[in-house]
Formats: structure tokens, sequence, C-alpha cells
């Protein structure tokens, strides 16, 4: 079969592109959920662990919730604009998408800064091993999904004459929202 009938077999709307997207983001959730497994197990096994989550900040990571729903909600009013030729709704959505992710990190840092200061490392427990490296791969997620939509923002005149790359961008930071939807009540609120 060649490459050209392969294509021809994929289902209406599935494109090689998303195709490989949706690839990407599967091997994605084993990453994180074999994280999200291992650090359920450990933790209805082990002794201590609410004690170190009480050291977190429920209100920042709500905060940082709003703030990466509200990016979903751009990302997609983006790939409207996109579809429907709007240069102008395009690249304030998008800018507005990648704000968000700049704040999410932003105030990650200041997270990441009080935890430490306070003694909090990852060598402090294995809860803070657990918490640095869930929410670390998270914001290098985050990092990654703010280049791609400031270079699909960059190209915006090629973005408007394929939308659908602002499709897979958003495929990807719903992803990297869900993820969060995850770890912030396993981490911040048990």
């Amino acid at each position: 079969m060649s490459a050209h009938a392969q294509v021809e077999a994929l289902p209406p709307g599935l494109t090689g592109p998303k195709l490989a997207v949706w690839w990407f983001l599967a091997s994605e959730i084993m990453v994180f959920g074999g994280l999200i497994a291992s650090y359920l197990v450990l933790r209805l096994g082990g002794t201590g662990w609410a004690e170190a989550s009480q050291h977190l900040s429920p209100t920042l990571a709500a905060v940082n919730t709003l703030v990466l729903l509200t990016s979903s909600y751009t990302i997609v009013r983006a790939f409207v604009a996109a579809e429907h030729g709007d240069a102008g709704g395009l690249r304030v959505n998008l800018a507005l998408t990648v704000v968000g992710g700049l704040i999410f990190l932003g105030l990650k840092a200041v997270e990441y800064t009080t935890e430490i200061r306070a003694g909090f490392t990852p060598g402090a427990g294995i809860f803070w091993s657990f918490y640095y490296t869930m929410t670390g791969l998270h914001a290098l997620h985050v990092l990654g999904g703010v280049v791609v939509n400031v270079v699909i923002l960059a190209a915006t005149r090629a973005s408007l004459e394929r939308p659908h790359r602002v499709e897979l961008a958003g495929l990807y930071w719903h992803f990297v929202d869900l993820v969060w939807i995850f770890l912030f009540p396993l981490l911040y609120l048990s």
C-alpha cells in the first residue's frame, strides 16, 4: 500500500499531522500516567504525605489553574480566528495564550522559590521528589507550548493559510491543561 493510499485511509478529519500529534500525546499520557500512578501507590502506602503537602499554596495553584483554563479558551478562539481568516483575532488570542503560559511559569517560579527557601527541595522527602518531578515536567511542557505558540504567532500569515497548525498547537495546549487538572488536586488538595 502506498503512502498516499495510507493517508486516504484515515477517517475524515484525521490528517497525518493530527494523527502524529495524537500519537505524541499518547506517549506523554504514558509518562504522566506512570508518574501519577507511582505517586498514588506510594502515597496510599506511606505516611507523612499530607503533612508535606500542607506546605504548598493551594491558592496560588488555583490561580494557576484558572490561568491555564483561560488560556485553553484563548487557543480555541485563536483557531476559530485562523479558520475565518481573522489575522487580528488570531494574533490577539495567540498572544493571550502565550501570556497565560508565561504567567503560569512565573507563578510556578515564585512557588518553587518559596518552597526551596523553606528547605523543601527534591531531597527533602519522597513527596517533594514527586512534586518537583511532576510539576517540573509539566512546566517544561508549558514552556514548549509557549514556544510553539510564539512561532505560530510570528508566522501569522502562514497560520492563516494553514489553520490546522493552530489546531495542532491547541491539541497540545489542551493536553498540558488536562495534566494540570490531575496534578492540582493530587498535590495541592489532598
